[in-house]
């Protein structure tokens, strides 16, 4: 099962045999947002708050074109 901050790695697509940690993950459309990943243009608008331009972020790939690589390792303590 692939979970938030386990290492994967991607199956297909213009990013395919790249390996990153996932950073946010969407069950309900099962698709998972990988850093440095699927990186897409943003354009923002300039508002009071923020500056404007044209930002890369990364965007959601699917749950089916990854691969689990290293999950967390669970230590296991010996009570005596």
């Amino acid at each position: 099962m692939i979970k938030k901050g386990l290492k994967v790695k991607v199956l297909s697509g213009k990013d395919k045999n790249k390996e990153g940690e996932v950073i946010e993950i969407d069950r309900r459309t099962f698709r998972a947002k990988v850093k440095e990943i699927n990186m897409v243009k943003k354009h923002v608008k300039t508002t009071k708050e923020k500056k404007g331009g044209i930002f890369s972020r990364e965007s959601f790939i699917h749950l089916s074109n990854l691969k689990l690589i290293q999950e967390k390792v669970k230590k296991k303590e010996i009570k005596k």
